[in-house]
């Protein structure tokens, strides 16, 4: 059975390159925003999710924490998508229990090789 990737970000086009990369090796479940996250996972479990930071509604930091909260989410590994390059923010997002950080714009060979060691 293939490993299932759930990808969050409100902006669609790094959803749909996300997809389309990961999709060769994977199946992949994208979504615009952590809230959309959450109904997905009482139906399934991934084995890795990659995380917008800054979102409406529910940012990164904040879905991380919930997740962490919950028994049956906490140990699923969490890699931080972002555009920041802010020393604070990458610190807080490793303090908040997350596997990495890749920076945007994610190329697709980082991407797949990211995901393809870390699942």
């Amino acid at each position: 059975m293939q490993k299932l990737v759930f990808v969050v970000d409100d902006v669609k086009s790094n959803l749909t390159m996300a997809a389309s990369v990961l999709g060769k090796e994977y199946r992949v479940l994208t979504m615009l925003s952590a809230g959309k996250m959450f109904i997905l996972l009482e139906k399934m479990r991934p084995d890795i999710i990659l995380l917008d930071i800054e979102m409406p509604e529910m940012s990164g930091f904040e879905a991380i924490v919930k997740l962490k909260e919950h028994p049956q989410w906490k140990d699923i590994p969490v890699v931080f998508l972002t555009g920041h390059e802010d020393e604070a923010i990458l610190s807080q997002a490793m303090e908040l229990g997350a596997l990495g950080i890749m920076q945007k714009p994610i190329k697709p060979s980082v991407l797949m090789d990211y995901v393809h060691k870390n699942i």
